[in-house]
């Protein structure tokens, strides 16, 4: 079977991430800008490659404030390390359409493993006919392992924001046509 290269459709994805506020309420985050690709063998991605980056400028929480503190040193230092990067490492069959995907978080210029479980929603064509598949993802991670070091307790003894982050996402991927040579 032949390997069969696809991107992520930014129109149809979508990446989150959630941390806990006062440990009371949760705020959520994404990344305006992104980029990915996958290499599977046809269209089964049990034994995927999967590559993902996200521009941290492009953060957003919706508050301007919020994301400036998130952009500055005390969180991701947009401007000395402007990328994140997830590289997977090995994808295990949880149990037919589930999957644990291991791979390899790198956030400022700290790498550590992290590990998604991804559920395949399947493979389809568009009315144009260009293939696609569709995934949802979720996965946790300790922010102050990547250097993440904001913290700040209030007087009740509540942290300002948690160490533990949630990740999730729906990703659509689209099909790469590669091009033939005559």
């Amino acid at each position: 079977m032949e390997t069969k290269k696809w991107t992520i459709d930014p129109a149809h994805t979508n990446i989150h991430f959630k941390a806990k506020h006062l440990m009371i309420t949760t705020v959520t985050g994404t990344f305006g800008s992104f980029d990915g690709k996958v290499e599977s063998l046809g269209e089964d991605f049990s034994k995927g490659k999967f590559e993902f980056t996200a521009k941290v400028d492009t953060i957003s929480t919706g508050s301007e404030e919020r994301d400036g503190h998130l952009k500055s040193d005390d969180f991701f230092n947009a401007e000395q390390y402007p990328e994140l990067r997830f590289v997977s490492k090995e994808v295990n069959n949880v149990d037919g359409d589930e999957f644990e995907l291991i791979g390899d978080m790198t956030i400022r210029d700290v790498t550590k493993p992290v590990t998604l479980k991804i559920e395949v929603g399947g493979v389809a064509k568009d009315p144009w006919g260009n293939l696609k598949a569709g995934f949802s993802f979720k996965g946790k991670m300790n922010r102050k392992d990547f250097g993440l070091k904001f913290h700040v307790v209030n007087e009740a003894g509540n942290l300002l924001v948690s160490d533990e982050i949630k990740m999730e996402g729906e990703v659509q991927l689209a099909a790469v046509e590669e091009a033939v040579e005559a």
